[in-house]
């Protein structure tokens, strides 16, 4: 089964780096990736993608990681779309926030780059098992 997944994601490296692990894995699997969660609702209105899974970093630019779960998650048609943040951020009000805003998961970016392919590959290989509302 092959996904869409929308990254939202600042950090160019990041971007990179889950983009080879999806090369990588030879996962063949549609992704679209938007700088900031302000370029992200952009190409979700206008229907660039329909994404199956969000991957969401929580500090960017011009609209953080929470304004824009708590933006999608108000909308009737996306708010069951499970949503991974993929943060440096290990703080407990975040995760706590999170969590609380309709997150699917929470992973701290690991520094090397091993255990970040595996903790990606992990998700989605989880992610195949599961039944969408949305699919």
């Amino acid at each position: 089964m092959a996904f869409n997944f929308l990254l939202i994601e600042d950090d160019e490296i990041e971007r990179l780096k889950f983009a080879r692990v999806l090369q990588k894995n030879n996962y063949s699997h549609k992704l679209i990736e938007a700088e900031n969660g302000e370029d992200a609702l952009q190409i979700l209105e206008n229907n660039e993608l329909i994404p199956d899974i969000i991957f969401l970093d929580l500090n960017m630019p011009k609209m953080n990681g929470l304004e824009f779960l708590k933006i999608l998650k108000s909308n009737p048609s996306l708010k069951y779309t499970p949503v991974v943040i993929l943060s440096t951020s290990d703080n407990h009000s975040d995760l706590k926030e999170s969590y609380e805003t309709g997150i699917a998961g929470y992973i701290v970016k690991p520094l090397k780059y091993e255990d970040y392919a595996h903790k990606i590959k992990c998700l989605i290989e989880y992610w195949s098992v599961n039944e969408f509302v949305n699919r």
